[in-house]
């Protein structure tokens, strides 16, 4: 998971801000809300290089944090949608890593 804080007061930090966004979603990775992405990723070698893509891409100005946890720790985030609880979150299938 990929959590972020850009600056956007100018246009030109609007516009590095988005392209970060575009970035993360070019790797592979889904928007659960305006600044946080998830991307499954299998083995820690898989994370480095996730890592690295992405700290070649910070903004200057910005505040980047990458979460990691597991399949079965990821099964257990509670979400509520509209004041009600949603159905527990399903393991990424082998596909959706790479």
């Amino acid at each position: 998971m990929v959590m972020f804080d850009l600056p956007v007061l100018t246009k030109s930090e609007r516009k590095r801000a988005n392209k970060f966004r575009l970035f993360l979603r070019d790797i592979g990775f889904s928007m659960a809300q305006l600044s946080v992405y998830m991307k499954a990723v299998s083995g820690s070698d898989g994370v480095d290089a996730i890592c690295r893509k992405v700290e070649a891409e910070v903004p200057p100005g910005g505040v980047v944090d990458i979460l990691q946890f597991t399949d079965k720790q990821y099964e257990n985030i509670i979400c509520f949608r509209n004041k009600k609880r949603q159905a527990a979150n399903q393991s990424p299938g082998q596909l959706a890593l790479f």
